[in-house]
């Protein structure tokens, strides 16, 4: 084993140690487990939400990912560790424009100083995967360049092999581990990461969002420049403006921003449930705000994709939060995720649903957090033994962030009218797309083999009709016949037992002597053979020349 795996678990384990007895785990596995005492103080911890996310940073950039993840996961951790990990960002120095430069040439196979007229040595921003700089092509296009870190790419597989094999270790000797998937967060974080290092995938993420949402004029999504891209170098459009958080309060107050968040949320609404891609981590930090007051949406390494199904539940999903109808949500909720039929634990979690929407009274955006009571579904069904699908967990996130944001520039915004008005809207828009000529052509041509084939049986059905030659023929079980024939076998298995009973007994009953014989054989085995014989005979007979799928296999 390598000195660098050594250390890889050698931190690890100080980290496992520090919280395996933790308040922390203790209330992620009741929590888990569905074993919480709801009376417990749960802001009583040994260790503070900011003491994990600062161990995490220590950690390294895996861990500090690991941390954002699990910070959608509320049927795991107490809200205020959700809300620490959800701002987790780690602290990196930055790579040196040498670094830069030599990257930049590997991957793109030209140096800074002939791909642009003006290349900024100083970042715009860093993080633990790139940092971005500020260009020009010689064209007068202002662009952002980010390039990877070198290296990185080694160092999270690294990180994720050690933290797949402690989790598979974990999953097969802890209940606990196994109750709450900790391998499938692994994976999931495997899946997002390996996604986020390949620039190429960014690149195409983003050309798809600026298709899809062209038609909202106060969104900005930056294009990618293709021929100075790759895996490791991303170059795209510079947006000037400021991250929504470093507002100040006049702006705020001087601006009307009602239409921008209007066409926020429909776009977000409509990535969601038409066209089942969408930009995932739309974090405050990844939204900035344009001098003309326009949105552009930053940082497309994390996207959602949802399948047709998870569409179709999540928009009935939506349109029940929209008219805080409880028993609908729950009805939405079922039929995307995965249960034993327990009519308790069923009758439970509609309760607490309902329970949930009535205690969500606030409809303005600065009190009512749609994505915190998706998050809160997601912890009530844990603890039912209701599995969500995955995409549930993602759908709350980016609610929960985009709540954030509408709350910063509209705090009076009644969130749940719009997503209903939105919602009509969406539903409308997408009975409009199923019936686009592409999509009714295999509809059409299944029509068409239909009308052509129907005169031909409706020909044929009435005139056997006509002849009283019509025969309705039902497959189904006849519980007579199939006890009768259990009946069968009972009794020549009895019958079988007697005939072998009887044989043994009269070849036993030869050793004793007799004063009367047949044949030199006592009088009484003598008779036993002769009943063992036509019993025998009789039900090779019967099965012979009575039984029907004997008689139907010799015809």
């Amino acid at each position: 084993m390598s000195l660098e795996k050594l250390n890889n678990y050698a931190k690890f384990f100080a980290f496992i140690l520090k919280y395996y007895n933790s308040d922390v785990v203790k209330s992620t596995t009741n929590t888990a487990l569905g074993d919480a005492d709801p009376s417990e103080d749960p802001y009583e911890f040994t260790q503070k939400p900011e003491e994990l996310v600062d161990d995490l940073k220590k950690m390294g950039p895996t861990f500090v990912k690991l941390g954002q993840l699990l910070s959608t996961r509320p049927d795991l951790l107490p809200d205020h560790y959700l809300d620490a990990l959800a701002n987790l960002q780690d602290n990196v120095e930055t790579i040196s424009y040498t670094e830069v430069e030599k990257i930049f040439e590997e991957e793109i196979g030209v140096g800074i100083n002939k791909a642009f007229a003006d290349f900024d040595p100083n970042p715009l921003a860093s993080a633990s995967i790139g940092q971005v700089h500020k260009a020009a092509l010689h064209s007068g296009r202002v662009v952002a360049v980010k390039v990877q870190r070198p290296g990185v790419r080694k160092n999270f597989i690294a990180d994720l092999e050690t933290l797949q094999k402690m989790a598979d270790l974990a999953v097969r000797h802890s209940k606990d581990a196994k109750k709450y998937a900790l391998d499938d967060i692994v994976e999931e974080l495997r899946f997002i990461l390996l996604n986020e290092l390949d620039y190429n995938k960014e690149a195409q993420n983003l050309t798809i969002l600026k298709e899809n949402l062209k038609r909202f004029k106060h969104l900005i999504i930056p294009a990618p420049v293709k021929e100075y891209s790759s895996s490791k170098v991303l170059t795209m459009d510079f947006v000037e403006g400021k991250k929504i958080t470093a507002l100040g309060n006049l702006k705020k107050i001087e601006s009307d921003f009602t239409p921008v968040i209007d066409e926020l949320v429909e776009a977000y609404l409509q990535q969601i449930v038409v066209d089942g891609f969408a930009h995932a981590d739309p974090h405050p930090g990844n939204i900035h705000l344009t001098t003309d007051d326009k949105l552009v949406l930053m940082d497309l390494g994390m996207v959602a994709k949802f399948s047709p199904q998870i569409m179709e539940k999540t928009m009935m999903l939506m349109v029940s939060i929209s008219k805080k109808d409880g028993d609908a949500m729950t009805d939405a909720l079922l039929e995307m995720s995965e249960f034993e039929q327990d009519e308790n634990k069923i009758r439970n979690f509609r309760k607490k649903i309902n329970r949930l929407v009535l205690e969500s009274t606030s409809t303005a955006a600065e009190d009512m957090e749609t994505g915190r009571i998706v998050l809160q579904m997601n912890r009530i069904a844990a603890n039912e033994g209701i599995k969500l699908p995955v995409e549930l967990n993602i759908l709350g996130k980016i609610l929960l962030n985009l709540d954030q944001i509408v709350a910063v520039l509209t705090p009076k915004y009644n969130l749940q009218q719009a997503i209903g008005k939105f919602m009509e809207k969406m539903v409308n828009q997408r009975m409009k797309n199923e019936l686009r000529p592409e999509n009714m052509y295999g509809f059409l041509l299944d029509n068409k083999k239909l009308a052509e084939s129907l005169p031909g049986r409706l020909n044929k059905i009435t005139e056997n009709l006509a002849n009283n030659q019509f025969e309705l023929k039902i497959q189904a079980l006849d519980e007579k016949r199939l006890t009768d024939g259990f009946q069968k076998i009972a009794n020549r298995i009895t019958v079988g037992l007697i005939i072998a009973a009887m044989i043994i007994g009269a070849a036993l009953l030869m050793r004793v002597p007799s004063s009367f014989t047949i044949m030199g054989y006592g009088v009484l085995p003598f008779i036993f053979f002769l009943v063992a014989i036509g019993l025998g005979l009789f039900l090779v007979y019967n099965i012979m020349f009575k039984d029907e799928s004997f008689t139907e296999n010799k015809k």
